[in-house]
């Protein structure tokens, strides 16, 4: 069994779209979630049995080793950023190689780095008159939205739009994709 830990520091649609996605497969699961504050993504991890945790923001920044060790004794094969606003660590990110992912909410290299989250984001799409955004699954580096591009996805900017009506594509693209590149990336580990 191959088994998925999630970060997350929000609402958790993209949390619970991963767990119900893998809910049923003989392998591959959702072991855990970890957050770093009080989120809505704990509370939608319940109706799928997955145990929650929240770990505050001052663990991951300095004590990650207790992290990583959290994680190497539950057996974690890919760590999957969705919505998850703290820094990680360099020493988690070299303790688990090319088996971190981001899921960010833009094309990057464009609208990335320090601050550039959620509604952020898609202000920043429009204001520069993109005809077009999506999301990128990367890898996590130590730098932040710089790490290796593993897939991007893209959609229209229409005319009319507003940060809300362009983020609800960008989370259909989300909840249609990440789950298959995860599939994709733990079934060539």
């Amino acid at each position: 069994m191959k088994r998925i830990a999630i970060l997350a520091s929000g609402s958790g649609s993209n949390a619970e779209q991963i767990a119900r996605y893998f809910s049923n497969d003989a392998e591959i699961c959702v072991d855990i979630l970890l957050a770093d504050r009080e989120a809505k993504a704990v509370e939608r991890m319940k109706p799928f049995g997955i145990e929650a945790r929240i770990i505050e923001r001052k663990t991951w920044r300095e004590h990650p080793e207790t992290i990583v060790q959290l994680l190497r004794e539950r057996g974690i094969d890919l760590i999957v950023l969705a919505g998850f606003l703290s820094f990680v660590a360099p020493d988690i990110v070299h303790a688990f190689p090319h088996r971190i992912i981001n899921l960010h909410p833009s094309l990057l290299p464009k609208f990335g780095g320090k601050g550039m989250w959620g509604d952020h984001v898609h202000r920043a799409v429009l204001a520069a008159g993109e005809q077009e955004s999506g999301i990128t699954i990367h890898y996590v580096s130590e730098e932040v939205d710089e790490g290796q591009t593993i897939a991007q996805f893209r959609c229209p900017v229409m005319p009319d739009d507003t940060p809300e009506t362009l983020a609800t594509r960008i989370h259909q693209l989300e909840h249609e994709h990440l789950p298959a590149v995860i599939r994709q990336l733990l079934n060539e580990l």
